[in-house]
C-alpha cells in the first residue's frame, strides 16, 4: 500500500509540473526594424523605422536637409501591409503625410514602397525576429 501511494504521488507531481512549467512565449514584442532611401526634387532621402504592434515609427531626412518622424499605422494583412502616417518635419517642412505597403519577401525579409510629402517616393527593406 506504501509503494502505490509513492507511485501516485510521483505522477501527480509529473502532471503538477508539465502543468504549471514555464514556457516561451510565442507572442513577444519583437520590432520590425528597416532602412529606407528615397528621392524628391534631386535629393537623396534616408529614414530608419520600425513597426511593433501595427504601429511604426520612422526618423529620416528629407529635402533641403529637413529631419523629422514620422508615426505610422499598418493595416496587417497575411502578405502585404499598406499603411498611412503623419509625421513633423524641420527647416519649415511642417507637417507631412505618408502612406505605402511592406511585402514579406521570405521569413525573415520584407520590402516596400513608400511615399512622403517631405522625403518624396522611398524603397524599404526590413528584417523580421
Amino acid at each position: 500500500m506504501n509503494r502505490v501511494i509513492i507511485v501516485k504521488s510521483i505522477i501527480a507531481s509529473i502532471g503538477c509540473l508539465a502543468l504549471f512549467a514555464p514556457r516561451p512565449v510565442a507572442a513577444q514584442i519583437i520590432p520590425q526594424p528597416w532602412v529606407s532611401v528615397g528621392a524628391k526634387d534631386g535629393d537623396v532621402t534616408y529614414a530608419v523605422g520600425a513597426r511593433a504592434l501595427n504601429l511604426g515609427v520612422e526618423v529620416g531626412t528629407g529635402e533641403d536637409g529637413a529631419t523629422g518622424v514620422d508615426v505610422l499605422k499598418f493595416l496587417s494583412l497575411p502578405v502585404v501591409s499598406p499603411y498611412v502616417g503623419v509625421g513633423y518635419y524641420s527647416e519649415d517642412k511642417g507637417v507631412a503625410l505618408s502612406g505605402g505597403v511592406q511585402v514579406k519577401a521570405s521569413d525573415r525579409l520584407f520590402v516596400g514602397a513608400g511615399y512622403n510629402s517631405v522625403r518624396g517616393v522611398n524603397g524599404q527593406l526590413g528584417i523580421r525576429f
